[in-house]
């Protein structure tokens, strides 16, 4: 950043208001004009991130180089500030955005007190002083019933203890995908707005956060022939090759006024895919596209990974600032897949299942081939087993039975099209679910998105190839935003029943109606009843389902 002082600054100007007076023969008096000075702004919104019963991560992007500040005050269900016992503010100076990180900058909110809502204000500040200040709210999981951390949740949420009110959140997967971008003819992507007006405590992206292989362009010609219209920027016009253009990318999601007032007000949990960086990608994998230059898909994952990793709110104590620290400057990518807390009610298990994927091939081979990679397998059953909480979600980026081609004979998915004993990857996915029974984990939940369709499947051994699991349930819901596809076939390996399912009218199709894009909502009641619905962009509800907490 340029080192000069606002009085520097004053100066410099006064000077030069006065030579242009002696120059013209006025009065310096009578020439002088109003001195502008260029505030910073945040052009792409605000948004939080990771949300537990005690911390949080900010995340803005400044229209230049300054440093990001953070105000924090908890509020009533209002937006009125607390005050005496439940009143909580602070005010957090976080690191400096530069070019490096695009002007994108995260702050980790720690030591909040649980239960309690927020009102959030984030702005940058540079030599002109603070510049445009951008407000939203979230609130941190309800607290353990043991008086300790009880937050402002009584005040806030109109009674109950912080431990005791419902939690509901939305998932979805699947945002601008198959060159069906921001079309404000019909309000943009308005199944944002249908989520937020659910009024969740969080949200989760499951996934083709953008689609960085599929170029968007100003129209498009409809099955029916009507013509669907979009916003269109230089980054989008092409696929994403360079560090700008994956940047790019994400920064055309943000010019949604749908997905920028949800993310302000609804905390997001990130995972990502393949669309990040191109479709069904594994490591080692020399793209076949001639629409690019550059092949090697580790480099393209690399740059794609660190712009996702900019843009998203996400922990990582290696790619956070936090008081105290230096300037960091540089990308460092944080580990994708992490639990997190949201009380005595339910932990998040998110997954990466792209960054250690084996290459895409039949899947049937004898031995072992990654989708999650064994450091991850044992760290998820770690986490799994010692956790307390009631339910246990598993946020996959890719479903468990569904059948998910790469061409004629290989498979993108961990399924391989073959019914019997588990092969390839699908031991992975045997070992986890056989060591959840062994260890007497009980009440786990698998919710995923990208195929495009929405689901909803109970797997049990009765109906297996592979018995060593007890039965679970995994929903499906997406796309958000893009082409409506499916559904697909099933794989019997593991016992799937299509209780639920409900596809777009024909492949490809645009989200002109709303019908066929869909979200997930679920809600835990007081009583620990976990209630899934399945729900399109509209806001109706297709399919419902309860389930009761195993004691």
């Amino acid at each position: 950043m340029t080192d000069f002082t606002r009085r520097t600054l004053v100066k410099t100007s006064l000077a030069g208001l006065t030579l242009a007076g002696l120059a013209s023969g006025t009065s310096p008096a009578y020439a002088a004009i109003p001195l502008v000075r260029k505030r910073l702004t945040l052009p792409t919104g605000i948004a939080t991130g990771d949300v537990t019963t005690d911390s949080a991560v900010l995340w803005s992007r400044a229209s230049g180089p300054g440093r990001m500040t953070a105000t924090l005050k908890a509020v009533d269900s209002a937006g009125e500030i607390l005050r005496g016992r439940y009143g909580f503010s602070r005010t957090l100076r976080g690191p400096l955005a530069t070019d490096a990180s695009d002007f994108t900058a995260k702050i980790q909110a720690t030591d909040l007190p649980a239960g309690t809502r927020f009102a959030v204000e984030l702005t940058f500040e540079d030599e002109n002083g603070p510049g445009e200040a951008v407000r939203g709210t979230f609130s941190t999981a309800p607290g353990a019933t043991n008086g300790k951390n009880d937050g402002g949740a009584e005040a806030a949420r109109g009674g109950g203890s912080p431990s005791s009110y419902p939690q509901t959140f939305v998932w979805t997967g699947d945002t601008a995908g198959q060159g069906w971008g921001i079309n404000e003819d019909l309000g943009g992507m308005r199944g944002y707005k249908a989520m937020h007006a659910t009024k969740p405590d969080f949200f989760i992206h499951s996934g083709d956060t953008i689609y960085a292989d599929g170029p968007i362009t100003a129209t498009a010609t409809e099955k029916d022939g009507q013509v669907w219209r979009n916003i269109v920027t230089e980054e989008v016009s092409k696929v994403a090759e360079t560090l700008k253009e994956f940047r790019g990318r994400h920064r055309y999601n943000s010019l949604d006024a749908n997905m920028r007032a949800m993310f302000a007000d609804v905390p997001v949990i990130a995972q990502w895919d393949d669309h990040e960086t191109h479709n069904n990608w594994y490591p080692g994998q020399i793209l076949d596209d001639a629409r690019y230059t550059e092949r090697n898909v580790n480099t393209l994952a690399a740059r794609g990974r660190q712009a996702w990793q900019e843009n998203m709110p996400i922990a990582d104590a290696a790619a956070l600032w936090r008081p105290g620290k230096v300037d960091a400057g540089q990308y460092q990518p944080a580990r994708i897949y992490r639990r997190i807390s949201r009380g005595p009610q339910l932990d998040i298990f998110c997954l990466d299942m792209r960054t250690f994927k084996s290459p895409n091939t039949d899947g049937k081979e004898p031995y072992t081939t990654n989708i999650l990679g064994q450091e991850q397998v044992d760290w998820l059953i770690k986490e799994v087993r010692k956790s307390k909480a009631t339910w246990k979600v598993i946020a996959a980026d890719l479903p468990l039975g569904i059948i998910v081609p790469d061409g004629a004979v290989n498979q993108e998915s961990l399924s391989n099209r073959d019914n019997g004993a588990p092969l390839g990857r699908e031991l992975e996915i045997a070992g986890v679910l056989s060591a959840f029974k062994k260890h007497g984990v009980k009440n786990t939940v698998w919710l995923t998105a990208d195929v495009h369709y929405c689901a909803a499947h109970h797997y049990s051994p009765e109906r297996a190839s592979f018995t060593d699991f007890d039965p679970f349930w995994e929903f499906v819901a997406g796309p958000i935003n893009a082409g409506s596809f499916g559904p697909n076939d099933m794989d019997g390996t593991f016992g799937p029943e299509v209780v639920f399912s409900k596809a777009g009218r024909f492949p490809g199709e645009s989200p002109r109606d709303g019908e066929n894009q869909y979200f997930g909502h679920v809600e835990i009641a007081n009583d620990g009843v976990f209630t899934v619905s399945l729900r399109n962009a509209l806001g109706a509800v297709l399919y419902s389902k309860a389930l009761t907490p195993q004691r």
